[in-house]
Parts: structure tokens; C-alpha cells; sequence
């Protein structure tokens, strides 16, 4: 029991002074930090109740007492963490909201002028993504791809559908479930910069991939 005391201790000691995400070097709530640090609590107590070594029944059952308290915010933590170390220096920016994980692909990148045909030097970036979405399968996959305003509506409508099929389509190649995905063609709708130059163009014709943690 003395184990289980100073197991259950360290870990109200974390969660009391812990105003930094371990994953993502951002503040976290007291809400998530909390519940991470209570599932940490009861899984390391019933860990070292049931095992015979019961500093590292303690030890295992934190961690998976963990996972469950920190609960979406802490799945979407270690998602982001690994999305950022694997796309470091890719081109591709990985943003964070409270209930998802977005990653933009400018379509520079990604395709071939005018054109849904992945480029091959992006097979690296997306066999990334790839292995993070295996990783961590209980979520949904939205693709959605976008174009500026240069060109008939339609025209556009058509091309983002094309290269966001073509994303998905190399993902499912990689292993990921095509049950999982969503795909949509926005077009010119929902611009990130503005249409009157070239380089706000450049940033408004990209793939946007949102991942989304089943409830």
C-alpha cells in the first residue's frame, strides 16, 4: 500500500503543478489536465493491486489510466505531437482547435500544375500522415481540397474533388481504412489569404486534411 501512496502522490503532484502539455509544449486546460492525471491515478492504484510487482503494475496502469482521463483532448495530444515531428520541414502546417487536428497541403507541394496527379516527391510527407492515422485509428478523415478563383466555378468545383480523391486515395493505399474517410470539393470557397495576388493564390489552392476523434 505505501507503493500505491506515493504512486497516487507523484501523480496529484504532476496535475496540480502541470500548466504545460508534455505532447505539445502548449498550455493545457485544468479540465484535461486533470482528468488525465486522475485516470493516471486509478489506473496506476489498480495496477498495483493486481500485480505482483506492484511499482510496475503501478507504473503500466498510470499509463493506460492516462489515456482514458485525458480522454479526446489526450488522443488529439499525442496525434499532434507525432504529426509535428513527422512533418517538420515538409511544407505542410498542422493547426490544433479543441476537437480536431487540420493539416494544410498547399497544393505547390502536393500537385502538379493544374493537375490532381500527386507529385512523387510528396509520397514521403503523405506515407507520414499515413503511419500517424494508423497509429491512432478511432477518428474520421476529412479531405477536403480547395482552388483560387481563377477559372469557372465548376471548373474549380471539379479540380478540388479530384485532388482531394486523389489524397484519400494514396492514404487508403497506405493502409488506412477507406471507411474512415469523407471527401469534398470546396472549390473557391473558404479562402486563407486573399485572391488579388499571385502568392495569396498560391496559399489558397491546397488540400486540407481534418481529423476527427469518434465520440
Amino acid at each position: 500500500m505505501k507503493k500505491i501512496t506515493i504512486s497516487l502522490a507523484v501523480v496529484a503532484l504532476m496535475a496540480s503543478g502541470c500548466t504545460t502539455n508534455p505532447y505539445t509544449g502548449e498550455s493545457q486546460t485544468a479540465k484535461a489536465v486533470w482528468g488525465t492525471a486522475i485516470g493516471a491515478a486509478t489506473g496506476a492504484a489498480t495496477g498495483a493491486l493486481v500485480s505482483k510487482k506492484s511499482a510496475k503494475g503501478a507504473l503500466v496502469g498510470g499509463l493506460a489510466g492516462a489515456a482514458v482521463g485525458g480522454g479526446v483532448g489526450y488522443y488529439l495530444d499525442v496525434q499532434e505531437a507525432e504529426l509535428r515531428q513527422e512533418l517538420a520541414s515538409t511544407g505542410v502546417s498542422v493547426e490544433r482547435s479543441d476537437d480536431n487536428i487540420r493539416l494544410i497541403m498547399p497544393g505547390n507541394i502536393t500537385f502538379k500544375t493544374d493537375s490532381a496527379d500527386i507529385n512523387a516527391s510528396f509520397y514521403a510527407t503523405l506515407n507520414s500522415v499515413a503511419k500517424v492515422l494508423n497509429k491512432y485509428s478511432n477518428s474520421t478523415v476529412m479531405v477536403l481540397g480547395y482552388t483560387d478563383s481563377t477559372g469557372t466555378a465548376e471548373y474549380n468545383q471539379t479540380l478540388s474533388k479530384n485532388r482531394a480523391t486523389a489524397v484519400a486515395v494514396y492514404l487508403q493505399g497506405q493502409g488506412v481504412k477507406a471507411s474512415r474517410f469523407e471527401i469534398m470539393g470546396m472549390g473557391s470557397s473558404n479562402p486563407i489569404a486573399t485572391n488579388a495576388t499571385a502568392a495569396g493564390r498560391a496559399q489558397n489552392r491546397r488540400v486540407e486534411i481534418k481529423i476527427i476523434p469518434n465520440k
